[in-house]
Order: C-alpha cells, then sequence, then structure tokens
C-alpha cells in the first residue's frame, strides 16, 4: 500500500468484503491475509484516503496506490462512548487530522484547532507555555465557565491540556450541538472536545524521531522614545500640563531660547538661580539621577532589555506496534521553551503509553496512560514597567551590581522591571498522571460491554520566596511560601452495547452506569522575618518569626445514567435519540440531579431515485434537539461557609487578647440547580463534483437558561449575593464548512479549505420582573429591569459596549463649547445625548461589540513531487476593545515615559488622539477602536527524502520541514500592539505583545 507520493502505508485496513475478516499493513506497507477467495472482494481503506474496493480473481499479490480524500464522508469520528463514519453522524461534528499539520508542528492541542474548525473560538496565548482558551458556539452563562469539556480517549479529561503531547494526537472530534454532546449531559453545555491519541499498528515496531528547533521573537515593534525624543515629549507634556499659566519658552531648553528672551528672564519665571540647563530639566520634573545622565549623553534601552530571542526545543520518540493480539504505543517528549520576554520559559516532559491485549475471546484489556512533569517556574521581567522607566535612569545602584530600586529613583510612580526576576526565587511544578484501564469485549446476539476506571493525579508545588534584598520586603526580612496540593478523582464507566441488523434495519444502542469522585488536599505555609537571613528562602521557611499555615480540601462526587440509539433504514434515513440523567454533589439538596434528553434526524437525499444528479455525490440533511447543562462552579457554592478566624480585642486595662470569631460569610441556596442549554440544529453535509467539493452548513440556535448568578441582596440580609438560577441568554448562528480540490495531477495538487463563523448572542432575561412605580411611589405595572451595573442589558449581547460616545476631539475655535464641559481644545469630546451639558447614564449609548460579528479561516495544502507546502489565514472581524492610550493622560505622564502615541497640539490638530494630559471632564468613558484583523497565521514547508535514497539505511521515511507561525497580520483600525493577543480574555483584557515563532524540524521513521 502506498500514498500518491510511493511512500508506504501503514494502518490500512484490508477486509473481505461481506465478512469481519481482515487485517492491517506494516510498517513497510505489506500485508497478508489468507484464504480469500476468488470470488471475493477487499475492501481498502484508511483515514484521509479515498476507500477502494479490488476484485481477487486469481491474483495473489496486490499494489495498490490509495489517493487522499477531498472529502471526509468515510472518515471515522469519535461521537462520545462510541464511533461513527461521518455519513452516519446526525449531530454537528467536526474534525481535525494532526498529520494534515504536521509541517506546521503544532505546540498544543490549542494550536491543531486554532482557525480548523467553524464555530470554535480559540484565542492566542503569548507566553512560552502557549496554549489558548476555547469556546464553541459562543458565550453561553454570564458567571459559570464556558469552557468545552474535554474527553481523552473516550474518557473525561479534567487535566490541563499542556500536558498532551500533540505528537501523539491522532485525531480531534468537536461536538458543537446539543444532540451530539447530549450524552456527556451535565457537562456539556459548552461543547465537548475529544481528543484521540495514536494506536498501534503494523506487524513490525516502527520508531519515529520527531525533533525541532526554533526562534521565539516579538513580532511587532510599539517603541518608546529614546533620549531626545522623551525629553521633546515630557517637554510637551509639561507645556499641556500647564496650558493656561505656562510663560513663553518656559519648559524649553534655555540654549534654544528667541533672541526677544534671555535666559535671566526665563530663570525669572519661577525665580530660579543656577545652571540653567539643570533648572530646566527640574522643570521638566526629570529627577537627579536622569539630570546627570542627560548631561553626560547616557541612556538606558529599557525595551531592548525587556524582549529576547527565545530557544524552542521540542523533540517526541515513540515507538508502535501491532503483533497477534497485542498493539502498542510508546511515546517520550522533551519540551523546552524561551518565551520572547526576559524570563519565560516553560518545561515539560511527557510520556505515554496505550496498550491493548485480547485476553480471551470475549476480552480484551488495555490501558491508556499519560505523565507529565511539567515545570512552570519562570519569574519573567515586569516588561510593563518598561514605559514608566526613564531612558535617563539606571538599572543598579552605584556599586553596578545592586539593582536600583527605581530606575529614576521615583518609586511612587515606577520599580526596576528586573526586581521580580532577580530577586524572587520560586519553583512550580506539576507532576500529573492520567490513565484509563479498560476491558471490552464481545457478548452474544450482539452486544458488547466496555468497563473503564480513570484515576487521575496531580501534585502541585508551588515554592516562592521574595528575597530582603528587594525593598518591598526589606523590612520583613525576606517573604517565603510553601504550597503542596495534592488532586485525585476517579471515574468509572460501565457500558452495554448492542448492534444489530434486521435486514435494512440497524440498530446501535449505547447504555452507560458513571460514577466519580473528586478529592483535594491543599496546605499552604507563609513566614517572614527570617533571621539570620533569607538565604535559604522557603528551603527554610522555618527560619521565620511570623509563620501562618492554612488548608483548603475539598470533595465532591457525581453519578450518571445514559442512554443512547442510533438507528438507520436502508443507510438512507437516519435517528439519533438519547437521554442522559446526572448528579451532582455541587448543587442544592433539593435539585442534586437534572435530566438531559436529545433526538436527531438525518435524511441522506442523494440516495432518493428523485436525485439522480451527475454532479452530486452525496448529500445529507440533519435536524436536532437537545438539552445539555453546565455544572461549572465551585463545589460549596449552594451551602452556607463557616469561616474562622483571630482578631485581637484590647481590654479597658489595655491587656491584647487573642479572640477566636466564627461566623457565616455565604448564604446557601438550597434550590440551586444546573444551567440548561436548550439547542437546535439545522445541518447539511454535502459532495458534489466527483467529490472534488464537499463540506457542511450548519444553523443552530441554543438557549441558555437558569443561569447560575451571583444576585444581590440587601445589606440588611448581611450578605451582599447568593448564587442564583435566574436569566436567560441565547446564542444563534450560522457555520459554513467547505473543503476543495482544486487541481489533481500526478506530481501536483492543491487543496483549499475555508470556515466561516457567524454568532449572535443576547440577554433574553435577567431577574424577572419588578413592580415599577410612577413619581409618588405608586405601584403601576411590573417589568424586567436591565442590569447597569454590570452592563448587562435585556436584549442586547453580554458583551456589548454601553459607553459614552466620542465624537472626536475639541478644536481651537470650539473653546467656549469646551468649556460648559470642563475641558479645553485636545481633550475628547463626548456626545451629550439629552443636551443638558453634563453626563450622565442617560447619555451612554451601544457603541459596538467585544466579540467579533463573524470570523473566517482560509487555508491552503500544495504538493508537489516530494514538496508540500500550506498557509492558513484567518480573520476576526467588527469587534471592539478599549483603547485609552489615545487620551494621553495614563499614569503620571509627568513622572515617566511613553509609547510613541500621537498627540493633539495646537499645531497638529487631529481629531482621533488628544493632548498630552488631557482632561475627561465630568465623563467617566472609555475610547474604543475596531480590533478586526486578518492573520497569516501559518506558513509551512516541507521535503519528504525519496524512499530509494533511504532503503539502504533501513530508513522507513524521513521529511524535513520549517514552518513560521504568526507571520503576519494587518488591523486597519488598531495600532497598538497586536489586537488578538491578551493576557486572559475575557476576564482580564490588557494587551500584551505578539509573539513570532521560527521551527526547522526533522520527522524519521525507522
Amino acid at each position: 500500500m502506498l500514498d500518491s507520493k510511493k511512500a508506504p502505508l501503514q494502518g490500512v485496513s484490508i477486509t473481505i468484503k461481506g465478512t469481519t475478516r481482515g487485517t492491517t499493513t506494516d510498517a513497510d506497507g505489506h500485508f497478508v491475509l489468507p484464504n480469500v477467495p476468488d470470488k471475493g472482494t477487499l475492501v481498502v481503506s484508511s483515514t484521509g484516503f479515498t476507500a477502494q474496493e479490488i476484485g481477487v480473481g486469481s491474483r495473489t499479490t496486490f499494489n495498490v496506490t490509495l489517493a487522499e480524500a477531498v472529502n471526509a464522508l468515510n472518515d471515522v469520528v469519535v461521537i462520545g462512548y462510541g464511533t461513527r463514519q461521518r455519513r452516519d453522524v446526525t449531530g454537528a461534528v467536526s474534525q481535525v487530522k494532526a498529520t494534515q499539520l504536521e509541517n506546521e508542528n503544532p505546540q498544543s492541542v490549542q494550536d491543531l484547532l486554532r482557525g480548523n474548525v467553524p464555530g470554535l473560538s480559540v484565542t492566542s496565548s503569548p507566553n512560552a507555555k502557549g496554549g489558548g482558551n476555547l469556546l464553541v458556539r459562543g458565550r453561553s452563562s454570564i458567571n459559570a465557565g464556558t469552557s468545552p469539556l474535554i474527553v481523552l480517549d473516550g474518557v473525561i479529561y479534567p487535566g490541563d491540556l499542556s500536558d498532551i503531547n500533540p505528537n501523539d494526537i491522532a485525531t480531534v472530534d468537536v461536538l458543537k450541538d446539543a444532540s451530539s454532546a447530549a450524552v456527556y449531559g451535565a457537562k456539556a453545555a459548552s461543547g465537548v472536545i475529544l481528543v484521540t491519541t495514536k494506536k498501534g499498528s503494523g506487524a513490525k515496531p516502527t520508531i519515529t524521531f520527531n525533533s525541532n528547533t526554533g526562534l521565539a521573537t516579538l513580532a511587532m515593534n510599539e517603541p518608546l522614545y529614546d533620549g531626545p525624543g522623551f525629553v521633546k515629549w515630557r517637554t510637551d507634556v509639561l507645556k499641556s500640563t500647564n496650558i493656561s499659566n505656562a510663560k513663553p519658552f518656559q519648559f524649553d531648553d534655555p540654549r534654544n531660547l528667541p533672541s526677544n528672551i534671555t535666559v535671566d528672564q526665563w530663570k525669572a519665571y519661577d525665580n530660579s538661580l543656577g545652571d540653567a540647563v539643570d533648572i530646566w530639566l527640574t522643570r521638566l520634573k526629570l529627577l537627579p539621577v536622569e539630570r546627570e545622565n542627560y548631561k553626560i549623553g547616557k541612556t538606558t534601552n529599557w525595551y531592548d532589555m525587556m524582549f529576547q530571542t527565545g530557544v524552542r526545543n521540542d523533540h517526541t520518540v515513540s515507538i508502535s506496534g501491532k503483533k497477534e493480539d497485542v498493539s502498542y504505543y510508546m511515546s517520550a517528549n522533551y519540551t523546552r521553551n524561551e518565551g520572547y520576554i526576559v524570563g519565560d520559559k516553560f518545561t515539560t516532559f511527557r510520556t505515554r503509553i496505550n496498550l491493548e491485549a485480547k485476553a480471551a475471546k470475549f476480552m480484551t484489556v488495555g490501558m491508556n496512560l499519560q505523565y507529565a512533569d511539567r515545570d512552570e517556574s519562570q519569574v519573567p521581567v515586569t516588561w510593563q514597567q518598561m514605559v514608566n522607566a526613564s531612558p535617563y535612569g539606571e538599572v543598579y545602584k552605584a556599586d553596578g551590581v545592586t539593582l536600583r530600586d527605581s530606575p529614576n529613583d521615583d518609586i511612587g510612580n515606577n520599580t526596576n522591571p528586573f526586581l521580580d526576576n532577580v530577586y524572587t526565587n520560586r519553583l512550580r511544578k506539576y507532576n500529573t498522571l492520567f490513565g484509563s484501564i479498560y476491558a471490552k469485549g464481545n457478548l452474544p446476539w450482539g452486544f458488547s460491554y466496555q468497563s473503564n476506571f480513570t484515576p487521575n493525579f496531580e501534585f502541585y508545588r508551588n515554592f516562592n520566596g521574595t528575597s530582603a534584598k528587594d525593598f518591598r520586603v526589606s523590612v520583613r526580612k525576606g517573604v517565603a511560601s510553601r504550597q503542596n496540593r495534592t488532586t485525585f478523582n476517579w471515574q468509572m464507566d460501565n457500558l452495554l452495547m448492542w448492534n444489530k441488523a434486521f435486514g435494512e434495519h440497524k440498530i446501535d444502542a449505547t447504555f452507560l452506569v458513571n460514577a466519580e469522585k473528586y478529592q483535594q488536599w491543599d496546605e499552604t505555609m507563609n513566614n517572614e522575618g527570617f533571621d539570620p537571613n533569607d538565604n535559604l528562602s522557603y528551603n527554610n521557611i522555618a527560619a521565620g518569626i511570623k509563620p501562618t499555615i492554612s488548608s483548603n480540601d475539598q470533595r465532591s462526587t457525581g453519578d450518571a445514567l445514559m442512554a443512547r440509539i442510533n438507528y438507520s433504514f436502508k443507510d438512507k434515513y437516519l435517528l439519533t435519540t438519547s437521554v442522559r440523567r446526572d448528579g451532582y454533589s455541587a448543587f442544592g439538596l433539593q435539585n442534586p440531579r437534572a435530566t438531559f434528553p436529545s433526538i436527531a434526524l438525518g435524511w441522506v437525499f442523494s440516495k432518493e431515485k428523485f436525485s439522480n444528479i451527475s454532479w452530486l455525490n452525496y448529500g445529507k440533511l440533519r435536524a436536532s434537539w437537545g438539552i445539555n447543562g453546565n455544572r461549572d462552579i465551585g463545589r460549596y457554592d449552594a451551602l452556607s461557609n463557616l469561616t474562622t478566624g483571630k482578631y485581637q480585642f484590647i481590654t479597658p486595662s489595655g491587656q491584647i487578647i487573642l479572640v477566636s470569631q466564627l461566623y457565616v460569610n455565604r448564604l446557601q441556596n438550597p434550590g440551586l440547580k444546573w444551567e440548561r442549554t436548550e439547542s437546535y440544529n439545522l445541518g447539511l453535509d454535502y459532495s458534489i463534483l466527483k467529490d472534488r467539493i464537499s463540506g457542511s452548513i450548519d444553523v443552530y440556535r441554543k438557549s441558555t437558561k437558569d443561569l447560575l448568578i451571583n444576585r444581590a441582596l440587601p445589606d440588611v440580609t448581611g450578605f451582599a449575593n447568593v448564587l442564583d438560577n435566574l436569566g436567560e441568554v441565547q446564542n444563534r448562528g450560522i457555520e459554513l464548512g467547505i473543503s476543495t480540490l482544486n487541481i489533481k495531477s500526478p506530481s501536483f495538487s492543491w487543496r483549499s479549505n475555508v470556515n466561516f463563523t457567524l454568532n449572535r448572542n443576547k440577554i433574553v432575561h435577567l431577574y424577572g420582573p419588578t413592580p415599577d412605580y410612577d413619581a409618588s411611589g405608586k405601584v403601576i405595572g411590573q417589568s424586567e429591569k436591565d442590569d447597569v451595573a454590570n452592563r448587562w442589558f435585556i436584549g442586547h449581547d453580554i458583551d456589548e459596549i454601553w459607553d459614552l460616545k466620542v465624537l472626536g476631539v475639541w478644536q481651537q475655535d470650539e473653546a467656549a463649547a469646551a468649556a460648559k464641559y470642563g475641558v479645553k481644545p485636545g481633550d475628547f469630546k463626548v456626545e451629550d445625548v439629552n443636551g443638558d451639558s453634563k453626563y450622565s447614564d442617560a447619555d451612554r449609548q451601544f457603541v459596538g461589540y467585544r466579540n467579533p460579528r463573524y470570523m473566517w479561516t482560509f487555508r491552503n495544502d500544495f504538493t508537489y513531487k516530494n514538496f508540500d507546502f500550506s498557509f492558513m489565514m484567518y480573520s476576526s472581524w467588527g469587534q471592539k476593545e478599549e483603547f485609552n492610550q489615545a487620551k494621553n493622560n495614563g499614569g503620571f505622564i509627568d513622572r515617566q515615559n511613553s509609547y510613541q502615541v500621537p498627540y493633539w497640539t495646537p499645531e497638529n490638530p487631529i481629531n482621533d488622539y488628544a493632548r498630552l494630559f488631557s482632561s475627561n471632564g465630568s465623563a467617566g468613558f472609555n475610547v474604543y477602536r475596531q480590533t478586526s484583523f486578518i492573520r497569516l497565521s501559518t506558513i509551512a514547508l516541507g521535503y519528504t527524502v525519496s524512499p530509494r535514497f533511504l532503503t539502504r539505511a533501513k530508513i522507513q521515511a524521513l521529511k524535513v520541514y520549517m514552518n513560521v507561525n504568526n507571520a503576519a497580520v494587518y488591523q486597519p483600525e488598531w495600532t497598538f500592539w497586536d489586537a488578538e493577543y491578551r493576557v486572559n480574555p475575557p476576564s482580564d483584557r490588557t494587551v500584551v505583545p505578539p509573539p513570532r515563532y521560527y521551527t526547522l524540524g526533522v520527522n524519521l521513521t525507522l
């Protein structure tokens, strides 16, 4: 078995049509299948290739070349507690094959998915660890979590995605609609992502090395002012700050005064005496160290000191095979990444063992085991401080060794960016062990069974020491902490399946009994005041004089029952129905359980007689309905909480007594229950023009009710809020996916993939109707109110922006009008909606959305002989973010440096940036800019060495590849760093510098 490049294919399935007899190819692409009748037909299939049927006749040997398939109708997709061919699926399911992205060398599960699945949003993380947040079909909750459920090799995975080695992954399937995800019930409201790792195949052991190294660099620059630019900028700052009372040329260099102003006159402005340059620099608020360095022309480039070219290494070795009744796959991976920010790094060692053996005719046993040792001890420089540090400041004190507390001795405004990096000693490590041990087999009358036991261990150590050399803790003589957390949780899945065909009727039924338990033991020790010194820090934490100890142990349990039936008639009419009953200890005593049903229909209309159309190869309509749940809350949020503590009480005699206290700090809610998401989905799967074009279209609407919201309470209750079920959020949208085979010839091929996603979100209900009153206080009716404090408005998007609208900048001929609002020319002009010359909520309006109005991806893959080349672009369009840099008034700008942001002056009367040290007047508002972008995400090139050069070295395959990640971006309106890269959206949307990665690697198979 060969591919189009004449390279051998391992793991190809060969079966005798109409029987269950078959085999798979070994590492050399060979197979042996005895006792095949002359009239038999061999069915040859492999994921990603077009299946073939070959008549046997009198032949005993076969040389078969498989063509890569542009459509995925024959692919096997994971649907939760089972698999099905895509052509038989009734729900909205998307699949990504890891082999298609080998040249791009994805570093995480998120990298595999980013831009490749319609309806799935994946944020980008700028740090050395990488990753990002996942969101399926929009935000459906206000307070509860919105991350999708992760399923690894058929069992629910509670760990970190970074513990999964991308090189071990075979496929990733995304369940998006309620019907496909409903088998996971109370965990599936935010979608389900199923990761399937590689398994052993082929009679001979196959050893694979995937090794690559690369560089991490800053993808774009956002320069600060250098020395001379800083002085000019600071001059303009002081002029703008003192716009009403500044004397002529008061803040200008006295060496460049006009002829009509003498230096003595200039000094007399504030009765200054002494050196004129010193006086000038003092007026600019430069401190002594800055003035001294200015005079000698010494500057510090803080920008260059914050960023570096980081080195990245990723190495994986694996061995796999299948012999007689045993199959195995084992791998080991070492990853060490440096980020583009000095001090940022990430290291992990990961291993995996997938083992399966036939123990008896009725039983196959196996295990999938994953271990990870993850080191996140990095303490990067505080790069955000570079904008506060003066270019005339210093890194070190006079001895040239000791860090200066503040670069320009202005502790109230800035601290040395290297303080944390140098004076913090940190050990933060995770050791995780996750596995599933299973037994499965066939029973009489079409029944089969599988039993899984899934233990998960996590050992977390977070040791942190801040040296007494850091001025911020020097009085405390050093600070240290030690946190140890052990987590153990297990799940048990018992499955009974029944698969039976009655003529043209097929039934596939699955029944599940599930139980789970979570336990956590967490202890933290803190100390300070180390004597005689804190050199050992947390390694000798008992040496401090102020120890504190705390613990946080947690436990939860859950269980579930599930039944699903798949029915098909003539492989043309499809039905899937399921129901799941869940229980979870975190909810109120009145609602410990909930039921989640679903139903889906499919119609393969291309098999009907009336659809005998030459250009139509396949067509299927899908419709589904279902309810999923969300239980992503704290384990004890439904219960009241007793808090203990101590405080000092001073008696009338002056004696200090330590008093214990006990109080309730959380109100219980025995009626708390799951969020419930009801979803409708209509879909079309198609393949046309001899399978050269295929794809899917889905439209959906999902409504989440009983939202888990912290409901505000009157102060008289003694509590600020209580977690309750209130309100409703709705998402609706459309998803398109198109795959095309544009050109196909023996030596050249070109394939394209296009994805399009549009999602609209709105709040339908919040807290229910409340009384309306007239001016006299009489009740005149009821209505449902908006939550103005949280910016939640009924009928609007959760993330819709409600703020004052900026119209531009007040210009000099508008000084009188600006004065009515307490501002001056150069300040932002804000719309006064009701014309009362003051600003209030009555003037606020909806000015845009934080979420994209639509997203698209365009991917192209080319092959020419032994070369393959690909690139991917993706875009998010129509969203806005805060851009208060345009105000030019953040922080203490008369005491710091600045990014080179434009600013208004009388000589430069621009309309989109305010003057330096601008005033907001009486208005509290934000400036917003469109953050729409188009990104050239990846460019990858690979070369496969011809097998004829490898045979003598007994090398099966050799491939060299290179790629660039985050190659370029176009953002027409956003001008500050990169619009997409933020700290941790949506909770922290602070913009951060973007990385670019260059990688060179080799993939060797023996």
